[in-house]
């Protein structure tokens, strides 16, 4: 009978094993339903930011149709990279180099490298500006350098350092290089226009004219460089002063052209009316850089540079400039287009590493009258 009895106890259902099933049942229901919670409220709010965008991307248009000011954000992307320091230029390798500052106009300070030639490097050491003006008159080629949009006379704000390839490169072949940043680039005071980019590069050929006695002076733009470069060899030329020799990298024949293909309108170039909306807003901010109307009437001798799988201005735009250029003139000697296979991936900022570029540069100024 015990035996019984507790065989008999071993079969009753165990309260506290009920309990805790239907608890497990509970807690698991209440977890599906945090889930199904959290999963809805992702899926609305990323149903949000998709149609947030999609508003952002249809106003985008009209807002530059209606306030075309804020196109000079895009078209000037002066941003300087972080903790840059750029009146130290040693700091970037450039040993013999000083750095300066003038001023175009009241209220505006301009920073400025002058890198000598690698023969003067060991001379340059601990040497104050005085000395670095002096050079000037020595004979060697200045080479006004006009930087892209975007970051400094360093490099651009995502630190690619092209533009110091550039220097020291020209440095090698024996040039003096003034690199500016305009105004509102780097540590350069007041705001980016095109009327202001053009009045400083003017000021820094006078600046360096009044000092260079009989020395080349020529200029090399990059970008948006060249048409800083053509606007002031045009306003050099209106004032009877004709600029020794202009080199033209990665041109475009203006701004409104060129715009076309700038990557802040990359999402537009489909958009119904995008000429309307994004191209003729440009014009009438003032931003046009009119290089194919100023190679028109330039005089001076001119070399363009361009890769032929230029990312960002397209190689049939150099091809324009070259085209109006030579049409414009009675000889066609002093006006060069030099094309850079594509296979060779220098893209819009890379022609300088290429090893036929010094001996190219050195022949077009060797062509050059003083």
């Amino acid at each position: 009978m015990i035996f019984s009895k507790v065989t008999n106890m071993r079969k009753r259902p165990d309260r506290s094993d009920k309990s805790s099933a239907v608890h497990q049942e509970t807690s698991h229901v209440k977890v599906q339903e945090r889930q199904s919670s959290r999963s809805k409220r992702c899926t609305r709010v990323c149903v949000q930011i998709v149609v947030a965008v999609g508003i952002l991307y249809l106003c985008i248009p009209f807002a530059q149709r209606l306030f075309p000011g804020i196109l000079s954000h895009p078209m000037f992307s002066y941003v300087a990279p972080f903790f840059t320091d750029l009146s130290h230029p040693a700091d970037f390798s450039l040993n013999h180099t000083v750095n300066l500052y003038l001023s175009s106009e009241e209220g505006i300070s301009l920073g400025i490298w002058h890198t000598v030639p690698d023969t003067h490097w060991q001379e340059a050491q601990g040497k104050d500006l005085g000395w670095y003006e002096q050079t000037l008159q020595m004979g060697a080629p200045v080479v006004i350098y006009l930087h892209g949009n975007g970051g400094t006379r360093c490099c651009t704000e995502s630190g690619a350092t092209h533009r110091l390839g550039v220097v020291n490169l020209l440095s090698a072949a024996g040039f003096h290089v003034l690199s500016l940043d305009y105004r509102g680039f780097g540590d350069s005071s007041g705001e980016p226009t095109e009327a202001g980019l053009t009045t400083d590069a003017l000021y820094v050929y006078q600046w360096v004219k009044a000092r260079s006695g009989s020395s080349l002076v020529i200029f090399w733009g990059h970008s948006l460089g060249t048409g800083v470069a053509t606007n002031t060899a045009v306003r050099l030329q209106e004032q009877g002063t004709t600029i020794d020799g202009v080199i033209l990298e990665g041109a475009f024949s203006k701004v409104p052209k060129g715009g076309a293909f700038h990557p802040f309108t990359w999402f537009y170039r489909r958009f119904p009316y995008f000429e309307y909306l994004f191209l003729d807003p440009m014009s009438k901010n003032k931003v046009v850089f009119p290089s194919d109307e100023n190679v028109r009437k330039m005089t001076s001798p001119l070399l363009i540079l361009h890769a032929e799988d230029d990312h960002l201005v397209p190689f049939h735009m150099a091809q324009e400039l070259f085209e109006i250029a030579r049409n414009s003139r009675n000889s066609n000697e002093d006006v060069k287009l030099v094309p850079f296979e594509g296979s060779l991936g220098y893209l819009h900022n890379g022609i300088y590493r290429d090893p036929r570029l010094p001996d190219i540069i050195k022949q077009f100024v060797s062509s050059l009258k003083v």
